[in-house]
């Protein structure tokens, strides 16, 4: 287990390396910058947080955080801001031990996004991830609307060593899950995924899909705990976050799940999304393998991006 962290900092560290470039570059600049802290000084660290992608509300909370401290601890020079900064970033992305409740449980977790984000794929690394830990996983190919997301889902499944159950392209995605809780049900599993089709531009009807889904899990398994979980691309910055607001409205999101932040300079949304919606990030992804999808810690988050040293028993 500790390998496996430690190898995925080292792939984080990595991943944000555009992130890093574009905000902490900066960062250092400032505090290294200025002779002492005064408005222009706080100005400057405002500008750059929204600019990297860090979004209003959590810059200012941070910023406020910062504030505090500084008088607290009647902090003088601007360098000695830059731990306090971190820790700051820290304690508003806390996500809390009682985020992945729904592993411990029987669960149904209806995963949610836009095409085009790596949803199926990221289902597929979901089951992998539950099977190491020798849970029973079946996997609801509700996406009957696009063609390959059947496809692609049976792939991971065989990978996985999940069971799937799927519909006809174009069938009704409710029947889907009907099949799919039954089938849960009667071999115990002990989580179903459910893959949902990601369309955002017909909400009325995505909506009403999603309802009749829900309906059907209450009826049917109204013991399960329950999960929605939202895929967003890291590379779209304020997009995502755009979407996980859309995506609320028509759905009751309990977390969030970034993709490709390996390859993105925004990986600073993944502070925006939870300080602005209080839902939050509970995996990222920064590659293509299965190991390349992990549980989301704030601590290591922001020591990759701030490329400060991961403690040992951090790592275990």
């Amino acid at each position: 287990m500790a390998e496996e962290k430690k190898g995925f900092f080292s792939r984080l560290v990595s991943g944000l390396t555009k992130t890093r470039d574009n905000i902490v570059s900066g960062m250092d600049s400032i505090f290294n910058g200025f002779s002492h802290i005064d408005d222009e000084f706080y100005e400057e660290l405002e500008e750059l947080l929204i600019m990297g992608d860090l979004g209003v509300q959590a810059t200012y909370d941070i910023l406020d955080d910062l504030k505090a401290k500084v008088k607290e601890r009647h902090i003088k020079e601007p360098s000695d801001c830059r731990q306090v900064l971190i820790d700051s970033i820290k304690e508003q992305m806390n996500v809390g031990s009682l985020a992945y409740e729904f592993e411990e449980k029987t669960s149904v977790v209806m995963v949610i996004g836009v095409n085009g984000v790596g949803k199926t794929t990221t289902i597929g690394k979901l089951a992998g991830k539950l099977r190491n830990e020798n849970k029973k996983v079946v996997l609801a190919a509700a996406d009957t609307f696009r063609a390959a997301a059947g496809e692609q889902l049976k792939e991971w499944a065989n990978r996985a060593q999940a069971e799937l159950i799927g519909g006809q392209e174009g069938s009704d995605p409710a029947a889907v899950v009907y099949d799919a809780v039954s089938a849960a049900k009667a071999r115990h599993a002990d989580v179903l995924l459910c893959d949902t089709a990601g369309r955002l531009h017909n909400k009325k009807n995505l909506m009403e899909e999603l309802r009749k889904m829900n309906r059907i899990i209450d009826r049917e398994y109204p013991e399960a705990f329950r999960e929605t979980l939202v895929v967003l691309d890291a590379t779209t910055g304020q997009n995502a976050l755009q979407q996980a607001k859309e995506f609320n409205e028509v759905a009751e999101i309990t977390g969030i799940i970034l993709t490709k932040m390996d390859g993105t300079a925004r990986g600073g949304i993944a502070v925006a999304i939870q300080a602005e919606l209080g839902i939050p990030v509970k995996y990222i992804g920064v590659g293509e393998s299965i190991d390349d999808l992990q549980k989301f810690d704030a601590d290591t988050f922001v020591n990759a991006l701030f490329m400060t040293e991961q403690k040992e028993e951090e790592t275990c």
